[in-house]
């Protein structure tokens, strides 16, 4: 991610998945190297799906600017990290 979009990029991603409620407490952060996306749901216990569309997220704001990839860092179930 360009230094210089990273900042917009994360507001513009928190936006976008205020459109994917079952996705709550969405928050999508910049750090100066890596944008990071946080969220809590009831059913995706890896996190694959909520990756998927952090992914599809990024395609439709910022795609042209983006170089990187999607991992997974964490993964917590009732409080317990995976």
């Amino acid at each position: 991610m360009p230094r210089n979009h990273g900042a917009a990029a994360a507001t513009d991603i928190t936006e976008e998945f205020t459109h994917r409620p079952w996705h709550q407490a969405v928050q999508c952060s910049w750090d100066g190297k890596i944008l990071q996306l946080t969220a809590e749901n009831d059913y995706d216990i890896d996190g694959l799906a909520l990756s998927d569309e952090f992914a599809d997220a990024i395609t439709a704001c910022i795609a042209p600017a983006f170089d990187g990839q999607v991992e997974i860092l964490s993964v917590q179930v009732f409080g317990t990290e995976i």
